[in-house]
């Protein structure tokens, strides 16, 4: 079988979540799997990839790789490819930063990709059909990939990650990508934590705790950040939220903003718009507080409260002490 390359997201000294759920499907793609790693690859990171199958690991040496450029981290994955050659297939998970990475690959190299993957239906020597989310995870299709090295992202959570049958090497490899000055026009020049909970990469939490206009204003989220916190979660918003400027728009949810996946998902004083619904409706299991016990997202979900999210919030949190 060919190689599959797998661009990998670190978690602190650990492969993330999504990470192991990807390199978990890549398995499926061909043999052997490599990893790239931009950054250092960790004591904790090579034991997870080893752990994952992983026949070697190629860690970017360029010190302009260490903020983050779609572009410039899509040429380090393109010089990877060309590193391990025969490729069968070129990997990542479905954040924002793999979408963006591969989608400049697909696009440097003119090969064909498909976003939000969930299976497989088929593969061949004349390529690969992989099955996808669409309309926010309503609809699966299938969609066909042929022409050259199929490019994919797999769906947050389409999977539970599962040790391989036998260890990988995980030997780590450096290298030096080959870039120029147009990869690195547009790169993170600053990064600055907020206060509150964890609001960071949406697409992969476990957990997301939502809030709408129920919330009141700016200064309603109190009880979601705490809750959000609490649960080792990350908060969501609905658009309204953004539109109104009470919160950023990286925390919102729907067909304009993330579309998530959770275990749980708890929507708090949200309605439940088709748009909003197209971004959380792949969610597992689905909690909706609402003083409107006709609002579609109570409808909707697998369970609900009808009161006041600032009244059932502060009373759950005393609970969860």
């Amino acid at each position: 079988m060919s190689a599959v390359v797998v661009f990998i997201e670190t978690d602190g000294d650990q492969v993330g979540l999504v990470s192991q759920e990807t390199l978990t499907f890549a398995r499926q793609l061909g043999d052997p799997v490599y990893a790239l790693v931009l950054g250092s690859a960790t004591e904790g990171v090579v034991a997870d990839c080893r752990e994952q199958g992983v026949a070697a690991i190629f860690e970017a040496a360029n010190e302009e790789l260490g903020a983050y450029s779609g572009a410039a981290w899509g040429a380090a994955l393109g010089s990877v490819v060309d590193a391990v050659g025969d490729v069968a297939a070129v990997v990542a998970g479905g954040t924002p930063r793999g979408n963006e990475v591969l989608a400049h690959l697909a696009a440097r190299k003119d090969l064909p990709m498909a976003a939000n993957v969930v299976g497989i239906a088929a593969q061949s020597a004349d390529g690969l059909e992989v099955e996808r989310q669409v309309v926010g995870g309503a609809a699966i299709e299938n969609a066909s990939l042929t022409g050259g090295t199929p490019v994919l992202t797999v769906a947050g959570h389409a999977l539970e990650p599962a040790p391989a049958d036998a260890p990988g090497g995980a030997a780590v490899l450096p290298f030096a990508a080959d870039l120029t000055e147009k990869d690195l026009r547009a790169r993170v020049a600053r990064v600055q934590a907020r206060e509150g909970g964890d609001t960071s990469a949406l697409t992969g939490a476990r957990i997301v705790v939502g809030a709408g206009r129920g919330a009141g204003g700016p200064d309603g989220f109190g009880p979601v950040d705490a809750l959000a916190s609490r649960l080792g979660g990350s908060v969501g918003v609905s658009r309204v939220v953004t539109s109104l400027g009470w919160r950023p728009h990286h925390e919102q949810v729907g067909q304009t903003g993330s579309r998530i996946s959770p275990d749980l998902y708890i929507a708090c004083g949200i309605s439940g718009a088709i748009q909003h619904w197209a971004g959380c409706s792949s969610s597992k299991t689905i909690i909706a507080i609402n003083t409107d016990g006709d609002a579609p997202m109570v409808t909707k979900a697998n369970y609900a409260v009808v009161g006041d999210m600032h009244e059932v919030l502060p009373a759950l949190l005393d609970q969860l002490k």
